[in-house]
Formats: C-alpha cells, structure tokens, sequence
C-alpha cells in the first residue's frame, strides 16, 4: 500500500484512537526505518495485552504503511466495530469452518497487491509466566515463503503493564503513565527456505526463526536475558498433568 493511500477509514479510525493514545501514555518507538516504504511485506507481533493491537498500530501508522490486521471473523458482525474493520480492509478469519482458507487466500492477495499483513504468530495472547514470546503458529512462515515477501519482526512491551493480559478484571491501570514501546527490526532472512516444499518441518524452522527474530528484538525492549526455549503451552499443561498423576501416586 502507497504511503500515500491509508484510506478514509484509516484515517477516520486514527482520529478517534490516537488522542487518547497520545495523552494517556508516553512511546518509545525504535526501527521505523525497517518499515518497507514500498511493496508487500509481513510484519510479525508478539501479543501480551488485549491493548497492544492499538499500540503497535500507532506505531506503524505513524509510518505511511498502515497494516492490515487478521481478527476472529464474529468480529465483522459487531456493528460500528465490524464497519470499522471491513472499512479498514482487515482479514476476517473463519476458524475451523469450510471457510479457514479464505484468510490465508487473502493475505497472500493483499501482499501481493503491495500491501502490509500483519500477523500474530503465537496466535493468541502469550501464556508464558513471564510474558516471552510462545512457540509460533506457522501461518506468517506459509505466507512469507509464498510470497518471498519481507517479514519485518515486530516487539512491543508496556501496554501488558496498562492492561495485564490475564487480570481478573480487565481494567487499565493507567497511573503512573505508561511507556508503550515499540521496535522494528531488519527482515528474517527466510532465503534458506525458499523453493523448498512446504513441509511441517520446513514450516516449523521458518516460524521459529521469526520468532527468535521478535524474542531477540523483545529482549532489548526488557533488557534482560530472553528464555533459551519459547514456552510451549500444551507441554506445560501435559507436563502439569504429569506432575499432579505424580503427586497423587505419591499420596497413595
């Protein structure tokens, strides 16, 4: 998408939401020259606060490239909230329907067409204790592979502090003002993949290089050290299991 072409929903969008953002937080952004100023692209987000969808597309609006954003497809039938994304030309995702496909059709297309997709790897709001990056999903890599198209890895850190991800009651805890940091790093260089049939295996290798990409990028924002492995939700919970069989034999 030209820097030149966000669009009258866009701009409508960010008339309403970056007020708000601007007085209610201080930014720290970094790396906006990773930003492809033409042509399709990926970028790659860690997800760790229902707010950081707002946070980072500041970010990238504030660029010229405005993202177009994958969002559970009940979405699009919520009124002025579905208007808004069919206007701002997000992807809806039918999840485990005759339709599933249709997302990944369609983020190929808008790359395709010179635009930016943005995607969420982990696939939903991390669960590792420490709020790292998960193990990704393999769609961004699926993508990416086709398209050979740039992906840009994306961290941010601070809007988890405003609104934690998993707090009983999901308010923002907004005093003291929030810093909401946001950088871009280079592209992940995914040329090793490319022409190589897209097995599980190929799959899972380039995902987990986009996610170290984000992990790396995240441990600066923290400044301290990443994990040595990305959580992995349904080990943990089998390892859980494991655990409390264990301790019931040990009852016995």
């Amino acid at each position: 998408m030209s820097r030149h072409r966000i669009g009258f929903w866009y701009r409508f969008t960010a008339v309403l939401a970056k007020p708000p953002l601007v007085v209610l937080f201080k930014r720290d952004w970094q790396g906006m020259e990773h930003i492809p100023a033409d042509g399709g692209f990926i970028t790659a987000v860690n997800h760790n606060s229902y707010l950081d969808p707002l946070s980072y597309a500041h970010f990238q609006y504030n660029t010229g490239r405005v993202p177009r954003f994958l969002a559970k497809a009940a979405l699009f039938r919520t009124g002025f909230v579905g208007r808004i994304l069919h206007g701002t030309g997000q992807i809806p995702v039918y999840r485990e329907s005759a339709d599933a496909a249709t997302a990944f059709r369609s983020a190929v297309d808008a790359i395709n067409r010179g635009e930016c997709v943005a995607f969420y790897p982990e696939g939903t709001l991390t669960r590792d204790p420490d709020m790292w990056p998960m193990e990704g999903k393999t769609g961004a890599a699926r993508v990416a592979l086709l398209t050979k198209a740039p992906v840009i890895p994306v961290a941010q850190w601070g809007a988890n502090e405003a609104m934690p991800p998993y707090a009983k009651e999901k308010k923002l805890r907004l005093f003291p003002r929030k810093t909401l940091r946001v950088t871009a790093g280079p592209p992940v260089d995914l040329s090793a993949y490319y022409g190589k049939e897209p097995t599980a295996d190929v799959l899972r290798a380039a995902t987990d290089d986009i996610m170290a990409a984000i992990t790396a990028l995240l441990a600066e924002l923290r400044g301290e050290p990443a994990p040595a492995e990305p959580y992995n939700h349904k080990k943990a919970l089998a390892e859980a299991r494991r655990r409390a069989r264990q301790g019931e034999g040990d009852d016995k």
